[in-house]
This record gives structure tokens, C-alpha cells and sequence, in this order.
């Protein structure tokens, strides 16, 4: 039986998700409800596969670090990323970090299986409304784009879309002010904002105004 190891912030998801697995016969979920909490118990426990939120405790997309964190501690372990976010950047993002597969969850409960057992094998997997667009990413570059972002860069863009300020980004991320700010000024060179006004409007428009996706 596989061991799977589940770390969201929601609770109709965590047990949603059990019990399609738990039903299906296919595996042993242990759950976290925060980063830190679910790379704990990943030391811990070492279960055969990983599914992950890239969303979690308000942390902007503190699931892009945690998958990054796994796949330098396990280079073969099966990591699904369960996400809102539908922006095909984010997506390949994740996939770059080390995500084996990547589903939306807005999905059906055949393509939560599908993409279960195809990550669970090794086999790359990306949510069907979602592939062609990742795939033309590695095709072309986007001016401006998320592309070109580090995971914190994209955790601060998600915070701002958001409509947190510096000092509540820094507590949520546990880091400096001076980090935060420094983070935003790299950002607006990357994004061609002139200010923090069009940083945020940019966070927005990537994160909350992307088809079929939200800042959660």
C-alpha cells in the first residue's frame, strides 16, 4: 500500500482527498496542514509520495520552497502539487522546483486518480486545460513575465496581491522588512513597475486575474 503524505491548509481538502485515495484502495494518507509541519513529518514517516498545496497558511506560494525543500532531500520521491493557481507560469514553476505533476483543483475526482497514479509511477503530469500553455512557455519568452522569478519572489507577488503590507509579509514569511522591501524592488525591476502601485496591480493581474485561478 502506498503511503502518501498530503500537506494543505484546508480541511474539506484533507479529508476530500482521503477519502477518494482511501476509497480507491491505493494508499495510506498522512496529513500536515503547514509547511513546516508536513517537512517534519516527511523526515519523519518517509512516505512513497508527496501531494501538495502551493497556497498554505497565507503564505503566499510557501509551497514552491517545501517542494524544492522534498526534492533535495528525496531526488526520486513522487511530488503532486493540488493548486488554485491556474497560471500556466506558476505551473511550470512548480515543475521546475521539482514537482512531478501538477493538478488544479477545480479538477474531477477521474483526473485526481489519473494524475495520482501516473505521479505515484514517476510519469510527469500536468492538468489537461493546462498543458498546451505550459508547453508553449518553454517555447517563447514573455517580456515582463513570472517566468524569471525566484520561489520568494513569487511568495511576496502573491502577498501583495493579497493586499498585505511589507511588515505583515515579512511576520507571514518570517523574515526581515528590509528583506521584503528588498524582494519588491527586485521585483519591479523584473516586472517593469515604476512603483508599488503597479507592482500590486501586476500581482493581481498575474495571480488573482489569471483564467480559473485566485489568491487563495
Amino acid at each position: 500500500m502506498t503511503r502518501v503524505l498530503l500537506i494543505d491548509d484546508h480541511p474539506i481538502i484533507l479529508q476530500g482527498c482521503r477519502y477518494i485515495l482511501e476509497d480507491a484502495g491505493i494508499c495510506e494518507l498522512l496529513e500536515a496542514s503547514s509547511a513546516l509541519a508536513g517537512y517534519r513529518l516527511f523526515r519523519r514517516q518517509r512516505p512513497d509520495m508527496v501531494i501538495v498545496d502551493l497556497a498554505l497558511n497565507g503564505s503566499g506560494l510557501a509551497g514552491l520552497a517545501l517542494v524544492r525543500r522534498l526534492r533535495a532531500q528525496a531526488a526520486r520521491m513522487p511530488i503532486l502539487v493540488f493548486s488554485m493557481h491556474a497560471d500556466p507560469v506558476i505551473a511550470s514553476r512548480a515543475l521546475e522546483v521539482g514537482a512531478t505533476g501538477y493538478l488544479l483543483k477545480d479538477t474531477s475526482v477521474a483526473d485526481l486518480l489519473e494524475a495520482f497514479d501516473k505521479v505515484r509511477r514517476g510519469q510527469p503530469y500536468i492538468s489537461h486545460g493546462l498543458a498546451l500553455e505550459v508547453a508553449l512557455l518553454a517555447t517563447r519568452g514573455r517580456p515582463g513575465s513570472m517566468a524569471d522569478l525566484t520561489p520568494r519572489e513569487l511568495q511576496v507577488l502573491a502577498l501583495l496581491a493579497e493586499g498585505k503590507a511589507y511588515g505583515q509579509i515579512a511576520d507571514d514569511l518570517g523574515v526581515s522588512y528590509k528583506t521584503v522591501a528588498n524582494t519588491c524592488s527586485q521585483l519591479k525591476a523584473k516586472l517593469g513597475a515604476t512603483n508599488l502601485a503597479e507592482l500590486i496591480h501586476r500581482a493581481i493581474q498575474y495571480l488573482a486575474g489569471s483564467p480559473g485561478g485566485r489568491v487563495a
